[in-house]
């Protein structure tokens, strides 16, 4: 009977996390610092469905790169890019935590420094 009833409550735990899930679906806009330290504005089109996050993200470089491996878990969000620069793969790993009409993120990888930014709610 104990063991069943820790079964419930571990379920209960799984699925109430996933339904607090905070709502990133829309867009955003961030002034995300270079590798010379100039702000360039990106522009992040996400969609949260259960813990899986998917969308783009504009840096202004041609066309929006999709996201992978998104996740979202209570206020934590995470996910991949690749881009295609002169033949070469480069993979930058975001992570945030939202609050409210805000995401502070980090983004690690490619070929600089961690940088850290906040999006801003755009719609």
């Amino acid at each position: 009977m104990r063991r069943r009833n820790l079964l419930v409550l571990s379920l209960l735990l799984v699925f109430s996390t996933a339904l607090t899930a905070a709502d990133i679906s829309g867009k955003w806009t961030a002034q995300v610092p270079g590798r010379d330290g100039t702000p360039r504005t990106n522009t992040f089109q996400l969609k949260a469905d259960g813990d899986k996050v998917t969308g783009t993200v504009d840096a202004g470089r041609g066309e929006p790169a999709a996201i992978a491996d998104g996740k979202i878990s209570g206020d934590s969000v995470s996910f991949t890019l690749t881009r295609e620069f002169n033949g070469n793969t480069i993979k930058w790993t975001y992570t945030g935590t939202v609050s409210g009409n805000e995401i502070k993120f980090k983004r690690t990888g490619g070929q600089g420094e961690p940088r850290e930014f906040t999006a801003k709610r755009a719609e």
